[in-house]
């Protein structure tokens, strides 16, 4: 069961600094992603859900928007404001405020935008938005246990590897073993933040 309490699913939530903006995702966002979905299909790999050709980010987007509609995820549209230019997708998503825990995951960006410090950026936000805002208190995350970029990426973000779910997921043809990394609040608060800010510069 989901707890929206602390989180108004209808409201047009937008995390800024200087090098990341993270605005809601919409339908008419299909046009500023169809470049990546068009020429990079190696984005989705290993994702649960791919959204490589524009009939597939289309469903990807209309799946991200209807749990956003039933309160089970918020996703962003990621803009890169040092290129000025939209640069993939992130969100919230198993939010659950009874427990004070929440995801984030479903995050790509577009090749260029990758190794550039643009994800960190991206992570201090919402991991700011969520210890600091909503009063979570665990922050989860999971990737395919062969993505080994995208692990050694969230251990370097700060996040604890907590272990493998084996075949947990359903994943393209078949099923996967999930890697489950996270950060809690006590960690955040005792370095955890300052330690990926500095990170970031």
């Amino acid at each position: 069961m989901y707890y929206s309490m602390s989180f108004d699913f209808s409201s047009q939530l937008i995390l800024e600094n200087e090098r990341a903006l993270l605005r809601p995702l919409t339908e008419n966002d299909v046009e500023s992603l169809l470049y990546f979905s068009e020429n990079e299909p190696s984005l989705w790999e290993y994702s649960l859900q791919t959204a490589a050709g524009g009939h597939q980010l289309k469903a990807y987007i209309s799946n991200a928007l209807a749990d956003r509609a039933i309160g089970k995820a918020y996703p962003f549209l990621v803009f890169d404001k040092q290129s000025e230019e939209v640069a993939g997708c992130t969100r919230f998503y198993d939010i659950n405020f009874y427990h004070k825990r929440i995801s984030i995951g479903f995050t790509w960006y577009g090749k260029a935008f990758q190794r550039t410090g643009l994800n960190r950026q991206c992570k201090l936000l919402l991991l700011s938005h969520a210890f600091e805002v909503l009063g979570i208190e665990r922050v989860e995350f999971r990737a395919d246990a062969r993505n080994q970029r995208s692990i050694e990426a969230m251990l370097a973000l700060g996040c604890v590897m907590e272990g493998t779910l084996r075949s947990n997921c359903r994943a393209g043809e078949g099923r996967r073993d999930s890697v489950v990394l996270s950060v809690l609040k006590a960690e955040w608060e005792k370095g955890g933040k300052e330690a990926l800010k500095a990170k970031t510069h």
